[in-house]
């Protein structure tokens, strides 16, 4: 017979079990990591994550029902966003404790970047320091709509695929640190190879925006028009 502290206790994990169930699939993983950077729409979600827009909204659809996203309408569309901060830390947590649990994640990062040559990422606190000295110029390479919802302070916005017609807007004698997404972003990857090849001391840095915020640093935000 089922007593009423066992009905209790099973009721409970049965409701934390909805948001493990609700991140259980790579994709959707994939989609907070998008949405941790800003509001989205399906199609713009799916293009992304490279996937279809139906199977892209399936998944917005688990995450919604676990109270992880939330959608508001935007004239013919449909935009996401996270339910509220506590998600883009919960991702930064669980994405913290895969890396320390796995030796899989350390092993299949190092060897993509290593086969591409990747030069070593710069830290935050270094980055932090030569900022507040103005020694260098911080490059955001991220979709302007992410650059608005959130940036490092004095980061100038140059979205990667904008880079090589807007090079001479960065100045060449100054070292630039270019960011993206994250640690496993490419862009940044990207766009330090780029400027390399054109004569630039260039660095990558390996923390995005929301590394940025949970150690408690600023960050700086624009006010997207409606």
């Amino acid at each position: 017979m089922t007593t009423p502290h066992r009905h209790f206790k099973d009721a409970i994990y049965e409701q934390f079990a909805r948001v493990g169930k609700a991140v259980s699939a790579p994709k959707r993983l994939e989609l907070l990591d998008l949405l941790s950077q800003s509001p989205r729409t399906v199609e713009a979600l799916a293009e992304q994550a490279a996937i279809s827009v139906a199977n892209a909204s399936q998944h917005l659809q688990v995450l919604r029902a676990a109270r992880l996203v939330e959608a508001d309408k935007k004239g013919l569309f449909v935009e996401y966003r996270l339910a509220d901060a506590e998600v883009g830390r919960f991702f930064l947590s669980l994405r913290g404790l895969a890396k320390a649990r796995l030796a899989e994640i350390n092993q299949v990062t190092r060897e993509y970047f290593e086969e591409r040559g990747a030069m070593e990422a710069v830290g935050g606190d270094d980055l932090l320091r030569r900022v507040r000295a103005g020694e260098l110029t911080v490059l955001d390479v991220r979709p302007p709509e992410e650059y608005r919802a959130g940036h490092i302070p004095g980061a100038l916005s140059i979205p990667l695929g904008e880079l090589k017609a807007r090079l001479k807007e960065l100045p060449k004698a100054r070292e630039v640190v270019a960011y993206c997404r994250g640690p496993y972003c490419v862009m940044a990857l990207e766009a330090v190879a780029f400027l390399r090849k054109k004569g630039f001391k260039a660095h990558r840095m390996e923390q995005g925006v929301n590394d940025w915020r949970a150690r408690g640093w600023r960050v700086e935000s624009e006010e997207v028009s409606p």
